[in-house]
């Protein structure tokens, strides 16, 4: 079964841990062993999993983006957000990850990051649980 979460970014470019919001997900499915599929159902978002003890780590995967893929005046999409497709391609639209004893199988620092490169907006996250 596919589960949804709702997300509201407030920057333009934004990273939001949203590793609880999906082991709370998964504690609620009651699954001990198996694997969490997680898609941004945006073309101009991303996840990625990054160091979650440190928000300079946010901040410094968000600048590092926005001066690899900065607004520029050639791009010719007309809805004026290709840096932000751009940036989608880049960090990708899915991860899968695994689950341990009813928990994400994280390492120590890692938490999972909702990545918005075209916002403010509400945004929609698709979740997977699947059992093994």
């Amino acid at each position: 079964m596919i589960q949804y979460l709702t997300l509201k970014s407030r920057e333009r470019t934004e990273l939001i841990d949203i590793t609880a919001m999906v082991q709370n997900l998964i504690a609620a499915s009651m699954v001990g062993s198996g694997s969490c599929d997680v898609f941004v159902m945006h073309t101009t978002a991303g996840i990625t999993v990054n160091e979650g003890a440190d928000p300079a780590v946010k901040r410094d995967i968000a600048n590092c983006l926005d001066r690899l893929v900065p607004d520029e005046h050639y791009f010719t999409h007309a809805e004026g957000n290709s840096a932000a497709h751009v940036k989608s391609t880049l960090v990708g639209s899915c991860q899968r990850l695994l689950i341990d004893r009813g928990r994400l199988l994280l390492g120590t620092w890692q938490a999972l990051y909702f990545c918005e490169f075209d916002g403010p907006r509400e945004r929609k996250v698709a979740v997977r649980i699947c059992a093994d």
